[in-house]
Formats: structure tokens, C-alpha cells, sequence
């Protein structure tokens, strides 16, 4: 069968991995309050509209029939869950198509048990290592590996519990390498049908990040390099090119009426600061400790000794990455940014992983499955747990500016939210506001219908939502220990605060974090938030 029209078995070990995996993220779901980005999130969809200050629109539409019906927590999560399920077979679908196309160019035998042909002698200069192993590659050992490779990746399993738009993007960058590889066929790439489905996934990425101009990139390089200038020709193209156009209009038509501010929100948050060269080595440490080892070592294996595949396909990887890598010089770029690169490798690396597997090395690569499979239950322990014992400082009185306690963001913010309702209604008080626009996501989704103020000049999506406190306001001002701020008063503060109530965020008996809850009254409109000192 052809690789464009082949259906892959999935093999009992893969399902195996993928039910533990959706186990895992469903128990960790409901146990776990929602994250700064998730409630962000969250608030869009109470919210909705044509696009969003920090991001395009569709992290928020698809979650908008569950908010509508106040559907729980651990249904929302149900929707990341779901991507990441698609996101791993999408994986172990290309890594299938990849090894199939080995098979098919002679690189490989895939799906035969017997009659293996002993491999000619090796030509002079030829080392062992370049040689192919007469080794047969079995049906779904390529993809499993690639599925491994995914579910042993410790960051990829807080997109499968969190959605994020990124959690989108990781799933349309498969999708969108699966199309583009059977556009480079060149029976397919005279059909109307691929171009069209490859127009709604380049839409959909649109609609989701505007990083997908990375993968649209990857793309454009992908059919140019099989088809050459031949392909401008192509009338199908151009119908594509309008219909993704026409699939992220909202964007653009919420932006021109809005003044462009999320684009240039955008290019002022990627530009970061000075660039330095330890931003970009602290960038690549903390992208092996996320995403692991066995992607670098299939990467370098694919490298080193697979020729009959589409290397041009690595391109999904090397874009994005290259450039959020050169970003992260200026000390902006997130860890979570290139997890779409790094699932464009994964199918690769299967394929690699797969051949080391079947050639004898099997202990080391089960050493470095076995250290990556710790360090992920050791990260998802740690969430569950709030950081108890390990996490020192745990409540964070006095911190600086980073919090003591990264754990303690994922506990404490519903409670926190309910108590915040009742005083604010005891008091006759119409708002909750926050010094730190990162304080805001929690506390607008879980006491919301309140509108949340950010009391700190700058603007952001709370600024479209519920604008600045008028001066002269009353509000409830909520602050956090793990990122303390001191009561504003005076002519940058309020004229006065009253301490309500205190709330303990605990977890397995120990106090992560405290919160404040302050009646303030008489704002001045001129906000000067201070973080607490430290206490010694």
C-alpha cells in the first residue's frame, strides 16, 4: 500500500502507553486547580470575541460551549487531553508513513518477518556505523518509539493537562507536516482536495498562535524543494493561500479595530531585552531538561544514518526552533514556545530510536528512558504535591519578585476566589484588583462574575475586560504571598485599607502561600506597585 494511503496498527504496547498517559493527565486534571495561562484562557471564553489582546482566538472558542455550561474543571481539561491523544497518534502516524517510505525506497524491509537477504559487503571507506543493519524494522516500532518519545517528554504532559495555545499548535503541526507530505507526491499535489485541507490547517494554526507563521514557513520550504518554481503554476495553491487568509480574518479585523495592539504587543514581547549569550545557553539547558535526551539522540541518529526519508521535513523543527532559540538571546523565550518543533522531530526520532533499539543498544536507551521517565513523575509529583517536601520557603512571606514556590500557583485560587466573592458582597463592594497582571487570571475565573482591575500602568487584556479603577474607587484588593506587593496608599495608592481576612493555600498539611483580602477605598488613578521587602 502506499505511504499516502496506508492505515498504520497501532500495537498493544503503544495503546497500553497512551491509556496510562490519558490516566494520568484525566487524575492530575481533576486534582489540580487551574494555572495563570489556563484561566486566561478560561477568561476568553466567558469573554467571547473575534481575537484577544496576547492571542489569537481559538484556545478560547473551542473551550466556549463547556464555559457556557459552567462545566467543571476537570471537564475543561478534557479538551487538552483529547489534543494530546491526537497529537500522539498524529506522531506515531508519521513516524509509520516516514518508515513506510524507507521500505518503499529499499532502506528498509518494514512489515516482513523472513526472508532476509544477507547485506552485501561493505564498500571501501564504508564504517559500520553508516552501514544499514540488516536488522527488519517491524510494523509499528518506528511509531512506538515516536509515541515513547512524546509521552517521556516532562513539559508535553502539562500541555496534555493545560490548554494552552500551544496545546493547539503542537497537534496542527503534525496535521500540517502529515499534509504537506502528501502534497510532495506528485499525483496528490495536482488534487484540489489536499491543497484544501491544508488551507484549513494553516488557518486553524493561524487562529491559534501567531507562531504558526513558523510552520507556514516550514511548509512553503517543503513544497518548493519537491515541486520548484512549478508549483507557483499551481492554481490549487493560490485557492489555498485565500481560504487560510480568509480563515484568520477575525484576527486582523479584532486588531484593526483595536489599533493593532496584539501585533504590537507581540514584537515588543519577542524582541525581549539586550541579547546575551547565557540567555540562549540557560534556553538550551532548560530545553533538554523539558523535553529530554532521546529527541537529541534521535535527532543525531536520523542524521547520521537515514537518507530515504524527506530530511526537508526537518524543517517543521528547524525554523521554529532557530528562531525562538535567537529570541530567547533577549530573555523571552518560554520553555512551552518550541514544543511544536520538538514534536515535528518526534517521527524522526521514532524511526532513529527504533534502529538503535533493534541494532543493540538497547541499555542505553533504557537508561535514558528510565531518567526521563523519573524526572517526569518527579515534575508531575511535584505539581500534585504543591512541592511538598522538596520546596523550601513554601509560603513565600516577604519574596521577591519570582515566587519561592512555583508549585504553590496550582493550589489555593478557587477557595481563594469564593472568599474573595463573599467579602467583596459583605462590603458592598463592586471589583477585585490585583498589582500584578499574573494575579488576575485566578482570581477573574473563580470569583468571577466580579471584574478584575490590574492596579499597575500597563495594558493588557484586563484593560479591554474591565478597565482601570476609576479614581475615587472602591475595591477589593487581593494580594498574594508568593508574590507580595505593600498595601498601596496615598497619592499612589488607595486612601484607605482595611484588613478583611486571611486565607491560608495548603497542601498534605503545609501552608503554600497566603492570601490577603483588604477592603481599600478612595483610589488616586495613579498606581506605583512596590513589592513587599523582604523579611529577614
Amino acid at each position: 500500500m502506499h505511504p499516502i494511503s496506508a492505515s498504520f496498527p497501532i500495537p498493544k504496547a503503544t495503546l497500553l502507553v497512551l491509556l496510562l498517559a490519558c490516566a494520568l493527565h484525566f487524575f492530575l486534571g481533576a486534582a489540580l486547580g487551574l494555572s495563570v495561562d489556563e484561566a486566561h484562557y478560561a477568561l476568553y471564553a466567558l469573554h467571547p470575541a473575534w481575537s484577544y489582546f496576547d492571542h489569537p482566538p481559538l484556545v478560547g472558542w473551542v473551550q466556549w460551549p463547556l464555559v457556557a455550561l459552567n462545566a467543571p474543571t476537570w471537564a475543561l481539561r478534557l479538551l487538552p487531553e483529547l489534543l494530546w491523544l491526537g497529537t500522539a497518534l498524529m506522531v506515531f502516524r508519521l513516524a509509520e508513513r516516514l518508515a513506510a517510505l524507507q521500505s518503499s525506497q529499499g532502506a528498509w524491509s518494514v512489515g516482513r518477518s523472513a526472508q532476509v537477504k544477507e547485506e552485501p559487503a561493505k564498500r571501501a571507506g564504508d564504517t559500520e556505523q553508516n552501514a544499514l543493519p540488516p536488522t527488519l524494522l517491524k510494523p509499528g516500532q518506528a511509531g512506538h518509539w515516536a509515541v515513547l518519545a512524546l509521552t517521556l517528554a516532562p513539559l508535553m504532559h502539562v500541555l496534555g493537562i493545560g490548554l494552552l495555545p500551544d496545546t493547539l499548535l503542537v497537534f496542527w503541526t503534525l496535521a500540517l507536516m502529515d499534509a504537506t507530505l502528501t502534497l510532495r507526491d506528485p499525483v496528490a499535489v495536482r488534487r484540489p482536495w489536499p491543497w484544501l485541507g491544508l488551507a484549513v490547517l494553516l488557518g486553524l494554526a493561524g487562529l491559534s498562535k501567531y507562531t504558526a507563521i513558523l510552520g507556514a514557513v516550514a511548509v512553503a520550504l517543503c513544497l518548493m524543494q519537491a515541486h520548484g518554481l512549478a508549483l507557483l503554476r499551481n492554481r490549487w495553491l493560490w485557492l489555498a493561500m485565500v481560504v487560510a487568509l480568509v480563515l484568520v480574518l477575525p484576527v486582523a479585523y479584532w486588531n484593526h479595530a483595536n489599533q493593532w495592539v496584539s501585533f504590537t504587543y507581540q514584537a515588543k514581547h519577542g524582541a525581549g531585552g539586550g541579547w546575551q549569550g547565557v540567555h540562549l545557553l540557560r534556553f538550551l539547558l532548560i530545553q533538554l531538561l523539558v523535553y529530554g535526551p532521546l529527541l537529541l539522540w534521535g535527532l543525531l541518529g536520523h542524521l547520521r544514518n537515514d537518507t530515504s526519508v524527506p530530511r526537508v521535513l526537518l524543517l517543521f523543527f528547524v525554523v521554529p526552533f532557530v528562531v525562538l532559540a535567537a529570541l530567547s538571546g533577549g530573555g523571552t523565550s518560554l520553555p512551552h514556545w518550541t514544543a511544536p518543533a520538538w514534536v515535528a522531530l518526534m517521527p524522526f526520532a521514532g524511526l532513529a530510536l527504533a534502529r538503535a533499539w533493534a541494532t543493540g543498544r538497547r541499555w542505553l536507551l533504557g537508561v535514558l528512558a528510565v531518567v526521563q521517565a523519573g524526572l517526569t513523575v518527579a515534575v508531575l509529583g511535584l505539581m500534585l504535591t504543591g512541592g511538598v517536601p522538596f520546596v523550601t520557603n513554601t509560603s513565600g512571606q516577604g519574596n521577591s519578585a519570582a515566587p519561592s514556590n512555583p508549585f504553590a500557583d496550582l493550589h489555593g485560587w478557587d477557595k481563594a476566589g469564593e472568599r474573595a466573592r463573599s467579602l467583596a458582597a459583605q462590603q458592598g463592594l463592586g471589583s477585585v484588583s490585583v498589582q500584578n497582571w499574573t494575579l488576575a487570571s485566578r482570581l477573574g475565573w473563580y470569583a468571577r462574575p466580579l471584574p478584575v482591575h490590574v492596579l499597575e500602568d500597563r495594558f493588557d487584556q484586563f484593560d479591554l475586560w474591565a478597565g482601570d479603577l476609576p479614581a475615587g474607587g472602591d475595591t477589593l484588593l487581593v494580594d498574594w504571598s508568593q508574590l507580595a506587593y505593600a498595601v498601596p496608599l496615598g497619592a499612589n495608592g488607595f486612601a484607605t485599607c482595611t484588613l478583611l481576612d486571611t486565607l491560608d493555600a495548603q497542601r498534605l498539611g503545609r501552608t503554600l502561600a497566603v492570601f490577603r483580602f483588604y477592603a481599600c477605598r478612595g483610589w488616586s488613578g495613579q498606581p506605583h506597585p512596590r513589592l513587599q521587602e523582604a523579611t529577614p
